[in-house]
């Protein structure tokens, strides 16, 4: 329908043109020929409604640029979770073990303190980076004492060895509380903190009856010393947690990282509709002031001739 109007318009239009002789432009006072949001006089620039259509227009293409890699990245933090998930459900026989025969003490009594955060490698996987960092800093809060504790934080796995031999060989440690995420679920995943002791504090606490007292029950074999056994057992209790928890924050990093660009993916959806709704409207804005125009333009060459 207003395709027919548009063609009645200009035929009338053209049909006047030939016959009426020369008239006075209308006045920019009329409000045919007034663009909204301007002064009364003043001419709108040229190619104005065609820049507010191309402005959207962009940006409805940038969302769908958008939306195409938040779906892809999901895609392939989908299909690394699964190998990963795989690994971490495995690793997890390394340290129960030792939780089982020294079980994990938080809250033990210490100067010498290393607080370890396990962060990832990248980012773009909602708040698991953030979520550490929070519950490190209360610990390092918690655990102020005469001596400094030393905040060590891991992101990049190829710095994980090496850090571990750093600490192991050179820093003077009573306990190391490791924070890392643990994983749920694909959706969910638990702040939680593991608690090493040097093998030092581990002798103490048994000989004196404290919260490892049990360990005295057992007998050595062999020709290593106690202390010997006490410190290998710290340091592979140290590598399994690592390794385990390690694990454990890259499984979390995946599924934050799915559940994340799945929610990106979905408020890019919701942009692009209200973005599509507006260039719609915009355009049909468009075309009715441009019938307007032709309609009342032909209607005041009629009334002149």
């Amino acid at each position: 329908m207003a395709s027919s109007s548009a063609r009645n318009g200009v035929s009338r239009l053209s049909h006047l043109l030939s016959k009426a002789a020369p008239v006075a432009a209308p006045s920019l006072q009329s409000p045919s020929w007034q663009c909204p949001g301007l002064a009364p006089g003043e001419l709108a620039p040229f190619g104005t409604r065609m820049a507010s259509s191309q402005i959207v227009r962009n940006r409805m293409k940038s969302v769908k640029s958008i939306q195409k890699i938040t779906k892809a990245m999901k895609m392939v933090a989908a299909s690394k979770l699964r190998g990963v998930q795989t690994k971490t459900e495995n690793s997890r026989g390394f340290w129960q073990p030792f939780v089982a025969l020294m079980g994990d003490h938080p809250d033990i009594d210490t100067k010498k303190n290393i607080v370890l955060t396990i962060s990832s490698d990248r980012g773009l996987c909602g708040g698991i980076n953030s979520t550490v960092v929070k519950l490190s800093k209360g610990i390092f809060k918690l655990l102020e004492s005469e001596e400094p504790t030393k905040y060590i934080v891991i992101g990049e796995k190829g710095k994980m060895s090496m850090i571990a031999d750093e600490i192991l060989k050179n820093v003077e440690f009573e306990a190391i509380r490791m924070v890392y995420n643990k994983f749920a679920s694909v959706v969910s995943f638990i702040p939680a903190v593991a608690t090493i002791m040097a093998p030092e504090l581990i002798a103490k606490e048994s000989e004196a009856g404290g919260k490892l007292a049990q360990l005295e029950s057992y007998e050595i074999e062999g020709g290593d010393s106690k202390a010997e056994v006490l410190q290998n057992l710290s340091e592979f209790q140290f590598a399994a947690m690592l390794f385990s928890a390690s694990l454990e924050n890259a499984c979390s990093e995946q599924g934050a990282r799915m559940s994340a660009m799945d929610s990106s993916t979905r408020n890019a959806s919701e942009m692009l509709e209200k973005l599509t709704q507006k260039y719609n409207r915009s355009r049909q804005a468009s075309i009715t002031t441009e019938l307007i125009e032709i309609i009342s333009g032909a209607a005041a060459l009629e009334a002149a001739s």
